[in-house]
């Protein structure tokens, strides 16, 4: 005989899976070990359309048994009396199920297994793959097991695989609205008492620095849907961790919620006979009163809970740093003798920034290695409490990058943590991972942030330009080349500013690029310049495209002119100077439209803040400090904090003397034809740039007035001449 089973107290997953099985092996009965949860039995009894031929297990003799299919469980303590012969050597098993492991688990001849919303949605695509056809109402029951056990798509657990099997279920003529009646149904007057009481009984203990609530009820009969009043007692309330005990006729529910890794409530159920998964499970306990079973839990919990990482276990102490005026190569000596990346900057116990080998190495390699850690350290840094969580503590060194985290307590650095503290406690115990360790939004955080923009680019820009870009896309990629929109251009369009000076970066050739686009396009010309792989391609109308090949750029001293290297897209946006300049579109076919964020371009955009990419971006181009200016004026933006810092230490330093004195020329003949100009040269005069650049001019309130006088004069002449 071939009987399908599942677990005792079954839910609409357990019996669609059964249903679902039954698909898979025509010739078994579908027979219940146990009992069902209330809102199936009530599903049973209201739904005449629904039924199917179910066998009582009173009903079957075991020993005529040889074949045991069972579908969402395979622990032998949630089977009931089939558990008795699932240790025959005659007996094949199949299994298919969605739960983690557990030491009770069955072996089987066939496991299917998969750590997926639902074990429905495991059977929904075998039958698919299979091509067996579902008619809409047992399509109807398998969508109500994937939506139950999901909380309708909305769990963590819920995954891909899922989203897709609801899909061909809807395909199949699933009923939605039957769907959403019985799996969000009004509260009877029982289960609102009940819920009340869960509410009154709650109580929270600390656990190793976790908060844990138990709650305790109890009623002299069986009222359903126990797991669904716990579920709404967890999101009423906000609760990471939530065990509730139910003493309801002879025995006691335990139902247990949690939203943490730290307690793996799958691992606590099964001491008391039942399982689950991480954050949802459930468990039947019989011979033992409310309070024993609070207190066996309690115990379970002081014993195979794992503390949370606090900043305080974590830290490195106590703390080697340098003060704000060690000089840079007494910092570098320092790093090497304690073999160390970063250090933090201290000035009578108070921290002002952070110094890393990076920074430290370039300014050497700059000759600068008399200057004080002052002029280059980062002051924008985000420090943690001694008590600060493992999730905080990725916060700061991974999603903020930064490589040193100080530990503060009552204003004072009292240790470090650094990529490689965290990194070593990863190591040794990735199982106390936090999801967003791992989950795919951080790992795609790692290759840039990626959103498609082509709505914003098709209500801002002609339609002849959007083809435009199209066709470069395709000659792009008949060279196996990528092909990406950047620059100013890029940052003007999300800024809805109009901006047709359009520059192309080439990860391939980029003049090579330019020679096939202009072969298919002999009206157009190009000019091409070796020295840098670069190319401009002249339109008959004076319309311009400039293409340049991805490149890195590094400088030889202080002010110089930058040397080239081929690279890639991301290295090529690096070498920019801010990053709102640092956005890239994608113009391949495959990828048109996808807006490309390395460096939170979109962020500071957003926040409308100037800042640079890295600590010695001054250094290496001073006249980054004359267009920081003029970007903060045209746009209405704010030069940011740690960006401002590093321009005073710039000037401090006289880099401004070692440009070449036509670079500077442009420079401020691009800030004077800025509508703003006036308001650009009293920034100028904020960060003490005139006696850089004119020692003998001196900007006093005098020519202020003067200023202010033409500034009058230009705009009463537009006015007359221009506008109308």
């Amino acid at each position: 005989m071939q009987v399908i089973t599942t677990h005792i107290n079954a839910d609409f997953d357990a019996m669609a899976s059964m249903i679902a099985a039954k698909k898979l092996y025509p010739d078994a009965q579908m027979v219940f070990p146990g009992s069902q949860e209330g809102n199936l039995r009530e599903f049973f009894v209201k739904s005449t359309s629904f039924i199917y031929d179910f066998t009582r297990i009173k009903n079957i003799n075991l020993d005529d048994v040889d074949f045991l299919i069972l579908v969402d469980t395979r622990q032998r303590s949630r089977i009931g009396r089939f558990e008795e012969i699932v240790d025959r050597p005659d007996l094949r098993i199949h299994i298919y199920d969605h739960h983690p492991d557990a030491p009770d688990d069955i072996k089987g001849e066939k496991e299917i297994v998969r750590l997926v919303g639902s074990t429905s949605t495991i059977l929904t695509g075998l039958i698919k793959e299979r091509g067996i056809k579902l008619s809409p109402e047992e399509a109807t029951i398998l969508a109500l097991g994937i939506y139950e056990d999901t909380g309708s798509l909305t769990f963590s657990s819920t995954t891909e695989e899922d989203f897709l099997a609801c899909a061909y279920l809807r395909s199949c003529g699933c009923d939605l609205n039957l769907v959403s009646d019985l799996i969000n149904r009004e509260l009877s007057p029982e289960q609102v008492y009940l819920l009340d009481e869960l509410l009154r009984s709650s109580k929270t203990y600390n656990i190793k620095g976790i908060e844990i609530t138990i709650a305790e009820v109890s009623s002299d009969k069986y009222i359903s849907d126990f797991a669904v009043l716990v579920h709404k007692l967890k999101d009423m309330k906000n609760l990471d961790v939530l065990f509730a005990l139910a003493l309801m006729e002879d025995r006691i529910y335990l139902i247990a919620r949690s939203r943490i890794p730290e307690v793996n409530v799958a691992e606590i159920a099964s001491y008391f006979g039942g399982g689950g998964h991480a954050n949802a499970a459930s468990a039947t306990i019989k011979g033992l009163t409310l309070i024993q079973a609070e207190e066996k839990l309690l115990k379970v919990l002081q014993n195979h809970i794992s503390p949370i990482q606090l900043a305080r276990q974590l830290m490195s102490a106590p703390v080697i740093s340098v003060s704000p005026g060690t000089s840079i190569e007494e910092t570098a000596n320092l790093m090497i003798h304690y073999n160390i990346n970063a250090v933090p900057v201290i000035d009578e116990d108070e921290i002002k920034g952070i110094i890393t080998r990076q920074v430290i190495e370039k300014a050497a390699y700059h000759k600068l290695q008399k200057l004080p850690v002052s002029d280059f350290m980062t002051t924008d840094f985000h420090p943690v409490r001694p008590d600060a969580t493992l999730m905080e503590i990725q916060e700061g060194l991974v999603d903020r990058h930064q490589r040193l985290l100080p530990v503060m307590e009552d204003g004072k650095i009292i240790g470090v943590i650094t990529r490689r503290d965290l990194l070593d406690y990863l190591v040794q115990d990735g199982d106390q991972l936090p999801d967003p360790v791992y989950d795919q939004e951080t790992i795609k955080s790692q290759k840039g942030s990626v959103k498609n923009i082509q709505n914003i680019m098709k209500e801002q820009l002609p339609r002849d330009i959007i083809d435009l870009f199209k066709e470069l896309g395709e000659v792009a990629e008949n060279l196996k080349y990528k092909a990406y929109l950047v620059g100013g251009f890029v940052r003007d369009l999300l800024l809805r500013k109009p901006n047709l000076d359009i520059d192309i970066v080439i990860e391939g050739d980029g003049i090579k690029f330019a020679k096939a686009f202009s072969k298919k396009h002999p009206e157009t010309k190009i000019r091409c310049h070796q020295k840098f792989n670069t190319a401009v391609i002249v339109f008959p109308e004076g319309f311009k495209i400039d293409v340049a090949t991805a490149r890195l750029e590094y400088y030889e001293y202080p002010a110089a002119l930058p040397t080239v290297k081929v690279s890639s897209l991301k290295l090529d946006l690096y070498r920019r100077d801010f990053t709102i300049n640092t956005l890239a579109i994608g113009i391949n076919p495959d990828n048109f439209g996808q807006l490309i964020d390395f460096f939170g371009g979109q962020k500071d955009l957003k926040e409308k803040v100037i800042r640079v990419l890295h600590n010695l971006s001054f250094v290496e181009d001073p006249t980054r400090i004359l267009r920081a200016i003029r970007f903060e004026q045209r746009f209405g933006f704010k030069i940011g904090k740690q960006t401002e810092s590093l321009i005073r230490a710039a000037v401090k330093s006289h880099f401004m003397e070692k440009v070449e004195g036509r670079r500077l020329f442009l420079e401020l003949k691009n800030i004077l034809e800025e509508e703003n100009a006036l308001a650009a040269l009293r920034r100028m005069n904020e960060f003490n740039l005139f006696p850089e650049l004119f020692p003998a001019l001196k900007y006093d309130p005098a020519k202020e007035e003067l200023l202010e006088g033409i500034e009058e004069v230009l705009n009463w002449y537009r006015l007359s001449y221009f506008e109308h």
